[in-house]
């Protein structure tokens, strides 16, 4: 834990505040998933630094509304081959292509966080959050995949000593079943999500949780960002398995034609047979909600131009609708169908009935955004999940930028977007909550810095302030959003980024002993979370000392 003292942040803007909040009132705000596209050019983070001087804490969001972190469990866990648990596809995939990861690391150790949660569950309550997001490790309860073939008692204890701590502490766990780290026994047995035989297993292993822990664990989600994991481990093969075709990467197998589509495809079976189950053996006792976490881009049209709309329009299906029109709708995008054609599996009429409507809530994670064009390099071979869409996303245009680069280079700040996300994904699909699942900005990892320098990170304080304006504007408007969660409670392993960038509010030691230091953005946050009776324009900062 770091120490700490209070001092006012000073942030100097040369505009009146009447004149600022007469701007942002003026702005308009979209109307439907179609209409939120008619963007005009130059609109983009133009004034954004005005929202600084909004009246913002947290009497600013409903009294339901929540905040908490996350995590997932190959990230910080560490404890890789401890107490029962077998290795899963990360696992593998770190061990056999260390040059896929830049810094060739693992999260063989990573946080260890498996031996140091109490420690950092007395810093999440010392912040004040309410939430703290994190996935259960399949290979560490169920360690050959299958429950018919054991279950590991160790890892059972593990998470029913998290759960207990952290409801001791007053933190409700948000529960996420699997995040990404799939056994190994079954792809090596079957090809993991590449088969429907995960299916079965799948539902054993949400039973099982469900059993275990749903007494009290009253958030569940089946699934995190099902579309990356087809993107990244099947389409391009730089995430666990490490699968693709020969023309898009440097990997021993795969399709990337038809790999990515048939992943999602099992995934969002799982998923909606985990919620079947749910609804029908335990949410009546347990009285839980249920659903899933995705992310998206915003997407914005490069060019007013008709072209250019109906290429974001199709970006936004090939991203969110690829998940979301299955789960709400029970089918695929039309325009993925008509584009991807026999490639895209099809759903039986008692899968589409099951998909339908199969949550309670819906979880987006929102980092960014990216300008849409109609695509000119699309061909009949070489054919891939990153160009069925004829659309080409890029992060400029004229050689402006989206918005302020950050030290990831996908990641450029559009705060905007979170808004207009939020307003696409109510006028679509009209879930009845919505929870902002992750949100954040990293820093690059730089050990030769000073401590002192390297908790000073006004540039997360200010991305989170900005993304927090913008949300409670689509609150204010009638989205019914009701939580928001910061990506990431820690400093952890970032996949194929590995160590080499910071997504924590905490910053970790790793060249001593993993020791903990709350980062200015922490004590940001708990002046925040505590602001109920204070209304500031701009808040003060604990900072290190």
């Amino acid at each position: 834990m770091s120490s700490g003292r209070y001092h006012p942040l000073s942030i100097i803007l040369s505009c009146c505040f009447f004149s600022v909040i007469t701007l942002l009132l003026l702005e308009p705000h979209c109307c439907d998933g179609s209409k939120v596209l008619l963007v005009r050019p130059g609109e983009e983070g133009d004034d954004d630094h005005y929202a600084l001087l909004k009246l913002i804490n947290r009497t600013g969001f409903p009294p339901d509304f929540t905040f908490g972190v996350g995590s997932s469990a190959y990230q910080y866990e560490g404890a890789a081959n401890q107490h029962g648990r077998r290795p899963s596809i990360w696992d593998t995939f770190t061990k056999l292509h260390p040059d896929k990861i830049a810094d060739h690391s693992s999260g063989t150790t990573a946080e260890e966080f498996y031996y140091l949660y109490r420690e950092d569950i007395g810093l999440l309550k010392e912040i004040g959050w309410d939430f703290f997001r994190f996935s259960i490790s399949w290979p560490r309860l169920v360690p050959y995949g299958k429950v018919s073939r054991g279950v590991n008692q160790q890892g059972i204890n593990f998470y029913n000593n998290l759960i207990n701590e952290l409801l001791a502490h007053g933190i409700q766990p948000f529960v996420t079943i699997v995040q990404w780290d799939l056994p190994q026994a079954l792809e090596d047995e079957y090809g993991g999500f590449l088969s429907r035989d995960i299916v079965g297993d799948f539902r054993d292993y949400a039973d099982l949780c469900f059993k275990e822990f749903g007494d009290r664990v009253k958030y569940w989600a089946t699934l995190n960002e099902p579309h990356n994991l087809a993107l990244y481990g099947y389409t391009l093969g730089i995430f666990a398995p490490g699968r693709c075709s020969y023309y898009m990467g440097n990997c021993s197998a795969g399709n990337s034609a038809t790999e990515p589509y048939i992943v999602v495809h099992n995934q969002l079976l799982s998923h909606a047979s985990a919620v079947q189950l749910y609804k029908s053996k335990y949410q009546a006792s347990q009285k839980g909600k249920i659903g899933l976490t995705t992310e998206s881009y915003w997407m914005k049209p490069k060019f007013q131009t008709d072209q250019s709309r109906k290429a974001t329009l199709r970006a936004l299906d090939f991203h969110l609708g690829w998940i979301l029109d299955p789960i709400t709708f029970g089918h695929y995008p039309k325009s993925m169908r008509h584009l991807v054609g026999t490639r895209l599996p099809n759903f039986t009429a008692a899968e589409s009935e099951i998909l339908r409507g199969s949550y309670d809530y819906l979880g987006i994670n929102y980092y960014t955004a990216r300008y849409v064009d109609e695509s000119t390099s699309y061909g009949t071979t070489d054919l891939s999940y990153t160009t069925d869409c004829r659309c080409n996303l890029t992060m400029e245009r004229d050689g402006i930028p989206i918005g302020e680069p950050t030290a990831v280079e996908w990641l450029y700040i559009y705060p905007k977007g979170i808004r207009e996300l939020m307003h696409y994904v109510k006028n679509k699909y009209n879930p009845s909550v919505i929870y902002i699942s992750e949100n954040g900005m990293a820093d690059i990892n730089n050990s030769t810095i000073p401590l002192k320098d390297a908790l000073r990170d006004t540039s997360r304080i200010k991305y989170h302030m900005l993304h927090l304006f913008y949300l409670s504007k689509a609150i204010e408007e009638g989205v019914n959003v009701k939580g928001y969660l910061v990506w990431s409670f820690l400093d952890d392993f970032e996949w194929a980024l590995g160590y080499t960038i910071r997504f924590g509010l905490t910053f970790i030691d790793y060249e001593n002993g993993l020791k903990r230091y709350l980062k200015d953005s922490s004590f940001w946050f708990k002046q925040f979370l505590h602001s109920e009776n204070t209304t500031h324009m701009v808040p003060l900062l604990q900072v290190s000392e």
